[in-house]
């Protein structure tokens, strides 16, 4: 018998010790139903049911896994399908309830992201905000959970992490000869120098700046640093843990004089996690996180500025009314963010502008150009350009994202691609009602995020508990039947066969991108040069750049800095094969009707065939009278294959990412020359290495080795991927045949607890159709209900 699996295609756990494992507990009733504050309350009745149904579900997996481990309690040798069965239950009763969803505000400095998310946590100040100039530093993660206080967590880098970069910082600012006055001055105004400046004054104190990497791990940190490296703060209040917050997450002026001892750690912080009590608002299960626009210079905060946005599966840009229009950086934070749709989780991209209560009436009526309507009051020409904003961000956006995302990729189909918000007004309501500022707008979105996935989480996990269930009762109830092991033969036989079409059809969604890359890479061969000019050349020379072209080299190729735009030279080179693929790439791993390019269906259309096929040998064996071998064939298809998708979307970053690392790899050497570059005329001389590198380079076939490198990424995914289809249906067949070594005459019975989930899985329908009526009776009741007026002392 093949080697037992499970059913994302690892190695079970050793049982010897899986088997006294005690699973989690479950949650209190008045925890739970606290989770659900924030819904309405015909929400709040659908989420209950479904929390209702998972905690059975839970709770009869318990009773089933203490069974089976009574029963094999002092067994010397147990059989592979009791071992499979044993760890099968484990991980469902321990898998999470639903992994949280991460909505990230993406946007430069100043756009209001915090504002933000203060109005939609209902907490005015909660976060720093300024309207002059960048106020969070790091990565701030805000959600809510059961704790009964405010919480913050405050993350910072490990002493190895912090040595990397003190090590680059100090190589910054490191002169190896004396410089004219002119050299000396554009040295001293580089952005990258100040930056390396006043982080090491920061910690160390004045005249850091002066002493090398040595002296400065011998000097001592102006403030204790915590083994831990994590400060954990706690308050019964919001404002009382805000005060507390504040100096860790607001960056500091650099003419700031007096700041506290808080103050001073910044520079080593690597994110924070900000937890409040339950709350009415933002649902359990939620994350909003704050995240800068452009990255870091420290290598594990960039590292962690990319992982987050790629985990989000909601991106907000934000961008402000003065800036949406144009702008370096709101195209920059666009294309982010549709590349986290190509190569992370991100199924919805939306662009908010905030900031709208911004208006000068009488500039704004002599430009304007739409409708024939007199505009008689502040109110109305506010209402009035946040419709014309709409409509024309939504179409500019629109063909953005059908340029880059395959045609049915589901933003494309969104009703709302752009929000326009005021969090002032939101306070304030002098010219909007609150529901006109769009921050309950944001708010019910979230909602109906998390009640769906709570809907698809729940519904996916009772159908694989029952399945399993299935299986188990089947080992004490199912006899030989006739002609059995031929049933068996020709549905192994059907799944072979089936195995190699779905083979077949990966190559050829693979195939695809052939064309697509051979063109990008012509087109890079063409146009590196004008890249390259492009991105070595500012508008003041080398005025200012001088070192922050030597930070891109010690980076191997990329420059975060938290006020300018972002630097990434291998992303710049590799840009035109991205133009190319995109649309490839992006139908490939998108979900809908099988095509020739796309992934995911084939793998679906390969599940209901099998499936089919066991319903039709089923009919003619005799399973009729044998329903459990056949039901649990069908639903441990649908659970095997399930896994395939985490996997799948887990390789697709690499994947994506492997244009970019190739290049980065084969310039690494061509930095570092760079990097070693000082004295007079330093800049150009660090320019002409680079442009000698990357001849040299993109000569010896840099672009078509990144083609063969994503081409091989491509092949490992298709090697994997049949390997574990496989695996897993030879596992699960062999489990499934009553001929194998995986019968256990002596197991416990199970037969109610088979019962119970069997109930359990029929309650499915159920509630889905109980939540679409209470759905239709609350847009009923909307629709009647009369439409509120605007603020006092507005004319509607």
């Amino acid at each position: 018998m093949a080697e037992t699996k499970d059913v994302f295609g690892q190695e079970p756990h050793p049982v010897e010790g899986d088997l006294y494992k005690e699973p989690t507990r479950k949650r209190r009733k008045s925890d739970r139903d606290q989770r659900f504050r924030a819904f309405p309350s015909m929400e709040q009745s659908a989420l209950k049911e479904y929390e209702k149904l998972e905690s059975r579900t839970r709770r009869v997996l318990s009773n089933t896994y203490q069974k089976l481990i009574q029963s094999v309690f002092l067994d010397d040798s147990i059989p592979n399908g009791v071992k499979y069965l044993i760890n099968r239950l484990l991980a469902l009763i321990e898998k999470p309830t639903v992994d949280p969803i991460y909505i990230g505000l993406f946007g430069s400095t100043g756009a209001g992201k915090s504002s933000l998310i203060n109005a939609i946590i209902q907490q005015a100040m909660f976060l720093p905000v300024s309207g002059e100039s960048i106020c969070t530093s790091c990565i701030v993660q805000v959600s809510s959970g059961c704790c009964v206080e405010y919480e913050a967590k405050i993350h910072l880098l490990s002493d190895q992490e912090w040595r990397e970069e003190l090590k680059n910082l100090t190589k910054l600012l490191h002169r190896t000869e004396e410089l004219g006055r002119e050299e000396a001055d554009a040295w001293n105004r580089d952005e990258a120098v100040e930056e390396a400046t006043w982080k090491l004054q920061m910690i160390y104190g004045n005249g850091a700046e002066s002493k090398n990497y040595e002296e400065l791990l011998r000097a001592k940190p102006k403030r204790k640093i915590p083994a831990s490296r994590v400060i954990t703060l706690k308050a019964e209040e919001a404002e009382e843990l805000s005060i507390k917050l504040d100096p860790y997450i607001r960056t500091q002026r650099r003419d700031w004089d007096g700041e506290a001892a808080e103050m001073r750690i910044w520079p080593l912080i690597k994110h924070v996690e900000v937890t409040l009590p339950k709350s009415d608002l933002i649902p359990e299960g939620v994350v909003l996180v704050d995240i800068p626009g452009t990255g870091d210079f420290n290598s594990k905060r960039d590292e962690m500025w990319k992982k987050t946005i790629d985990k989000c599966s909601v991106i907000w840009v934000i961008s402000d009314i003065e800036r949406v229009s144009g702008g370096r950086a709101h195209e920059d934070l666009l294309n982010e963010s549709i590349k986290a749709c190509q190569r992370g989780f991100c199924r919805d991209v939306a662009l908010v502008v905030t900031k709208m209560d911004k208006l000068h009436l009488p500039e704004y009526l002599r430009e304007r150009k739409a409708g024939n309507q007199a505009i008689q009051s502040q109110r109305e020409a506010v209402l009035e350009r946040n419709e014309v904003i709409k409509l024309q961000r939504t179409r500019i956006l629109k063909e953005k994202l059908k340029r880059k995302l395959p045609a049915d990729f589901k933003v494309l189909e969104a009703s709302d691609l752009v929000y326009t918000v005021s969090a002032q007004e939101y306070w304030q309501q002098a010219l909007l009602t609150e529901e006109e500022t769009e921050i309950p707008k944001l708010r019910e979105y979230i909602r109906k995020r998390l009640l769906d996935k709570k809907r698809r989480t729940v519904t996916k996990y009772v159908t694989e508990a029952f399945g399993l269930l299935l299986l188990t009762d089947s080992y004490n109830s199912t006899q030989n039947l006739p002609n059995e092991h031929l049933h068996m033969s020709v549905l192994r036989r059907f799944a072979e066969e089936k195995v190699e079409l779905l083979e077949k059809a990966i190559a050829q969604c693979f195939a695809c991108m052939e064309q697509p890359l051979q063109e990008g890479v012509r087109t890079a061969r063409t146009s590196y040069r004008c890249i390259l000019r492009t991105c070595l050349v500012r508008s003041k020379g080398n005025q200012g750049f001088h070192q922050t072209l030597k930070a891109v080299c010690l980076k191997n190729g990329i420059y975060a800095s938290r006020t300018l735009a972002r630097i990434d030279l291998n992303e710049a080179l590799t840009q035109p094969i991205y133009d190319q693929i995109d649309p490839v790439f992006g139908s490939i791993f998108r979900t809908g009707k099988p095509t020739g390019s796309a992934l995911m269906p084939h793998i679906d259309a390969f599940k209901h065939s099998l499936q089919e096929k066991m319903t039709e040998i089923g009919i003619r064996s005799g399973w009729k009278y044998d329903s459990c071998k056949k039901n649990f064939l069908i639903q441990e298809i649908s659970a095997i294959l399930g896994g395939l998708e985490d996997h799948i979307f887990r390789r697709k970053r690499r994947i994506y990412e492997s244009l970019t690392a190739s290049v980065q790899s084969d310039l690494k050497l061509c930095y570092e020359e760079a990097a070693q570059i000082a004295g007079k005329k330093a800049c150009e001389r660090m320019k002409d290495a680079i442009r000698r590198g990357v001849d040299r380079q993109v000569a010896e076939g840099m672009f078509e080795r990144a083609q063969e490198r994503m081409q091989h990424q491509f092949q490992q995914l298709k090697t994997g991927i049949v390997e574990k289809v496989k695996g897993s249906i030879t596992t699960m067949l062999a489990l499934a045949s009553s001929q194998g070594d995986g019968l256990y005459k002596e197991l416990a019975d199970v037969g109610s607890e088979y019962k119970e989930m069997e109930k359990l899985h029929r309650s499915l329908r159920e509630v889905a159709e109980n939540a679409r009526l209470r759905k239709g009776m609350q847009e009923f009741l909307l629709r009647a209900s009369p439409s509120k007026a605007g603020p006092p002392g507005t004319s509607l």
